[in-house]
């Protein structure tokens, strides 16, 4: 059965996309810790992170690191803080989240945004990408 990460990258299912290529994703997470908060995923359902090839994680770690980037240009933070934890979604996934301390990281506060907002927000930091 498709994952809901693998549903978004088909289309079958909305998000508010940053950035794409051939083997990766990185979109807005909907229930972010902070403004900004973006998943990165591969586009190859693997269920843990050390499953990928060692070429697919690289990989992975590549794109974030650009989607860091970018995200660092547009959203005022102290850093992006990186998790990977993968319990609640069986697709390798990467949090990146904007901080100021270390309590953004928990995934216990939570932020509201309007869906114009994650356009806004998504849209920003998309023109940052490279």
């Amino acid at each position: 059965m498709s994952s809901i990460f693998t549903k978004i990258i088909a289309g079958e299912i909305p998000s508010y996309k940053i950035a794409e290529d051939d083997h990766y994703y990185a979109f807005l997470d909907i229930n972010p810790n902070s403004k900004g908060h973006t998943l990165v995923i591969p586009k190859e359902e693997v269920d843990k992170v050390f499953d990928l090839t060692k070429e697919a994680y690289d990989g992975l770690m590549s794109f974030s690191y650009r989607v860091a980037k970018a995200i660092e240009k547009t959203i005022p933070c102290k850093r992006v803080g990186l998790s990977i934890i993968g319990l609640e979604v069986p697709h390798v996934h990467v949090h990146l989240i904007p901080i100021h301390t270390m309590d953004d990281m928990r995934f216990v506060h939570k932020v509201s945004l309007t869906d114009s907002e994650f356009h806004a927000v998504a849209k920003d930091i998309a023109k940052k990408f490279e």
